[in-house]
């Protein structure tokens, strides 16, 4: 297999990062049932205490901190049925992602042009 080439700050989802991210991936992936949405809703801690998250895990989960879920081995594929939840705008995670906020992100990435 090739050597893969490390880029700054951005962690890569290899087959080590998918072996770390295995129970926050697999409880993210439940939430494509409506009814496990609703449980989540209910108790979240509870929730993420079925998959057995680590404390790690549950708080980056449960403060929506979408970089650090990716850093802990998140897929954002999975991740991203999170969202679905509360909603967040796909663009907020972008954000998160970039290390911006989401007003910068829109007008600085998007293209969105300030003040009209």
């Amino acid at each position: 297999m090739p050597e893969q080439t490390a880029i700054a700050e951005t962690p890569l989802f290899d087959r080590e990062g998918s072996i770390r991210g295995y129970r926050m991936n697999k409880m993210a992936m439940a939430l494509g049932k409506p009814e496990n949405r609703a449980t989540f809703k209910a108790d979240e801690e509870a929730f993420l205490d079925r998959f057995g998250l680590t404390a790690e895990e549950k708080a980056a989960v449960m403060a929506r901190d979408w970089r650090e879920m990716v850093r802990l081995g998140g897929n954002l594929f999975f991740i991203l049925k999170i969202s679905a939840v509360d909603p967040t705008p796909i663009t907020q995670i972008g954000a998160a992602q970039a290390g911006m906020t989401h007003d910068d992100f829109l007008y600085e990435r998007l293209g969105k042009k300030r003040n009209g």
